[in-house]
């Protein structure tokens, strides 16, 4: 890869790579027919089972409008993934839940992203890591800053 190019660039090229490595992962088994996208959900929901999680927090969570939020969680209610149910404090709000297939599937995509993690971070320094989360936290938080 050519270092020289913009870092924005080298970002992308380097999140293309992550992203054929976890669509071949997923390729085979109860992953195959879920986008990406689905499969963050999943964890993020298993993630956070120990609070509830509503539809707000994910469009919150992923930055998304809330027309993209319904549609990935009806899809993933009609393939029995999650199920919505009320909660006893406010009855305009329904939490989101995993069902036992979406678990199964939440269990093969955190293996998943475990051994890419390790072919990903492969000769690199517990420092170089440090220093690389906190440099794109940094960049992260300059392009939500408004400018």
């Amino acid at each position: 890869m050519d270092d020289r190019l913009p870092t924005a660039i080298l970002i992308k090229i380097l999140s293309n790579h992550i992203k054929r490595n976890l669509d071949s992962a997923a390729a085979q088994g109860p992953l195959k027919n879920l986008t990406g996208t689905q499969i963050q959900i999943i964890g993020y929901i298993q993630h956070a089972a120990k609070s509830d999680v509503f539809q707000k927090d994910i469009e919150t969570k992923y930055s998304i409008r809330r027309s993209t939020a319904t549609g990935i969680l009806q899809l993933l209610e009609k393939n029995g993934l999650v199920t919505r149910e009320p909660v006893d404090y406010d009855a305009r709000l329904k939490k989101i839940v995993l069902t036992e297939k979406a678990l199964t599937i939440s269990r093969q995509a955190k293996r998943n992203v475990s051994e890419l993690e390790e072919h990903l971070t492969k000769g690199i320094s517990a420092e170089e890591l440090a220093i690389f989360r906190s440099t794109i936290c940094k960049m992260k938080a300059n392009l939500e800053d408004p400018v």
